[in-house]
């Protein structure tokens, strides 16, 4: 069963290629229909670098909105979360506030 997040955010592919570690799992794209020589088929898709992917609130990022599903990129390091938060502006989680404050 797919399971939604908490939250994700969708980038283009071309701003997660921005990432020097990046490493690209494109083999686990999701299947799209495809006509091909008069036939259609389940394929999995070409990413494009304008094509959206989702980074989700674990810091993987996915092609599609469920969390665990067809992942494109699971190297998770500090560089990577620091990346996301800095570079894309991604929060995984909304601030806490301080109800004493």
């Amino acid at each position: 069963m797919s399971t939604l997040g908490k939250i994700c955010k969708a980038y283009q592919l071309q701003e997660f290629r921005k990432f020097p570690g990046w490493k690209e799992a494109a083999h686990n794209a999701r299947t799209v229909w495809k006509e091909i020589n008069g036939e259609t088929q389940e394929v999995r898709r070409e990413l494009a670098p304008t094509d959206y992917l989702y980074l989700q609130e674990d810091f993987t990022v996915t092609d599609g909105i469920f969390i665990g599903e067809n992942v494109i990129f699971c190297d998770v390091t500090p560089e990577w979360i620091e990346f996301c938060r800095t570079t894309l502006a991604f929060q995984a989680a909304p601030e806490q506030t301080d109800p004493a404050s």
